[in-house]
């Protein structure tokens, strides 16, 4: 396809799931509340590149209702848009990403059918805003059911065996099944180290926050940390006009190799969750303990101002206000700034999401079942949630809270127990397909006596008596 337009790309991809007899006809027998009250097979909280991938799996399977809820506005879901701020995708732009294995649902049919193949040859990595125009298209040409504006105050399960969404502003929701796909983090918060409490807060923030550059302009500007984030937040400031940029990193030196780059192939996509709990956590904590290296054109973005200074061996060790700015500490003596950037990552605290109080209490993390091996100890791998093969979460205690089997996380704490399949674009499809497999077939067995009595039932004949001749039967 070569700069055909949208609209012959949508018909090419309505050809191509008509081939395949897509989606698969509806098949779970629609569920009422004893008041009467709609009930959703499944519900989904997040409408970003996961929420989608997800929703997109479960219509292609026959799962006909299902809501994705996202408390953003049209356009603003996820971080593409928001609190992401690199130039271009880190991926290679061939990915095919959450496409199900569908060539007309790609980026790349999206990109070619209005700009051509030469323009695709062309393009080195994927500019980021364009990768959230893929995914505002995805979302229509797919007829996935978003609501925007759509927040969920308590996730509430009931007795009849169904789960509540309390809403923000509205009615409550009920769910059969309901899917976290809520982000880096949506089962916690961005990590912020305790030394920030003690300053206020206009002196600095997370780099997960929104954050006015503009007015850090001729302003002393320092980012905590070496990743990724650290280097595109420095880089933002520096292009708003900040007056000096120091980055402050705790290890001697930049990690400059991406393990799990190293052996990405289909195995690990589908033999990851199948390994000993033992190697699972050995893979991860060995790839942690490399760290992933901030990529090569966001690093050179930064290191291309002559007012931007890298301090390595340098960990920000205490922060306090003076001289109506702050002062970092560190090994290397002390930094006087105006504001600070910590782009220190996320952590899985479940407490801290009043959306899930009722059930944060009977979650079981790994902690609570897999001693940490020595040498190997990691507070993030052991607050990661033991999750099923079906992405549900388990319960600490058996019997205590039965709904968990019925809540699925899938979103970025499920790597320890899924392997990288739920934030990435790599996996992105293998994941939400695993997801929906898992779902159909528990949804499935919940209704078995309803489907054996539609065998039952069924009575349309094969044969309608005429197929073999009178004198020939009776001979």
């Amino acid at each position: 396809m070569s700069g055909t337009g949208l609209p012959a790309l949508e018909a090419r991809l309505r050809q191509d799931l008509e081939f395949l007899e897509l989606p698969a006809k509806p098949w779970v027998p629609e569920r009422r509340a004893d008041d009467g009250a709609a009930v959703s097979d499944v519900a989904i909280i997040g409408a970003g590149m996961a929420g989608l991938a997800a929703a997109a799996a479960l219509r292609l399977d026959g799962v006909e209702r299902v809501q994705v809820l996202d408390r953003a506005a049209p356009g603003q879901e996820g971080p593409w848009v928001t609190y992401a701020r690199m130039e271009t995708l880190r991926s290679p732009k061939g990915l095919a990403g959450p496409a199900l294995g569908l060539p007309s649902l790609t980026f790349r049919a999206f990109f070619e059918a209005q700009h051509g193949r030469p323009a695709w040859d062309a393009l080195g990595k994927i500019p980021r805003g364009q990768w959230m125009d893929y995914l505002n298209w995805y979302r229509r040409a797919m007829a996935l059911p978003v609501r925007n504006g759509a927040a969920v105050s308590l996730v509430r399960p009931r007795a009849d065996g169904l789960i509540a969404l309390e809403m923000e502003g509205g009615p409550d929701l009920l769910c059969r099944r309901l899917v976290l796909a809520s982000g880096r983090d949506g089962l916690g918060a961005h990590f912020v180290p305790e030394m920030a409490q003690g300053v206020d807060r206009r002196f600095w923030a997370h780099s997960r926050e929104e954050i006015d550059f503009a007015s850090l302009r001729g302003k002393r500007v320092g980012v905590v940390g070496a990743g990724a984030s650290a280097m595109d937040n420095a880089a933002t400031a520096l292009e708003a006009g900040a007056r000096s940029l120091d980055l402050f990193v705790r290890r001697p030196a930049l990690p400059r190799v991406n393990k799990f780059t190293g052996i990405g192939s289909q195995g690990v996509v589908h033999g990851f969750a199948s390994l000993p709990d033992a190697w699972k956590w050995r893979f991860l904590h060995y790839a942690g303990a490399a760290q992933t290296p901030p990529p090569r054109d966001s690093t050179m973005r930064v290191s291309r101002h002559p007012h931007a200074r890298l301090h390595l061996a340098c960990p920000v060790e205490g922060l306090r206000e003076e001289d109506g700015g702050i002062v970092a500490e560190t090994p290397q003596g002390p930094f006087a700034l105006d504001f600070i950037i910590f782009a220190t990552g996320f952590r899985v605290a479940l407490e801290e999401r009043p959306e899930l109080a009722l059930i944060a209490p009977h979650i079981r993390l790994w902690r609570d079942r897999f001693p940490q091996p020595p040498g190997q100890e990691s507070e993030e791998l052991a607050t990661s949630p033991d999750l099923a093969p079906d992405f549900s979460f388990q319960e600490k205690v058996a019997g205590e809270c039965p709904a968990l089997a019925r809540i699925h996380a899938f979103n970025y704490p499920a790597t320890l127990s899924h392997g990288k399949l739920t934030g990435d674009i790599p996996a992105i499809s293998a994941g939400a397909q695993r997801l929906s497999r898992g779902i159909c077939a528990s949804l499935f067995v919940e209704d078995r006596e309803t489907h054996f009595k539609r065998l039952v039932a069924y009575d349309t004949p094969e044969l309608l008596g005429d197929e073999w001749p009178e004198r020939e039967a009776a001979a």
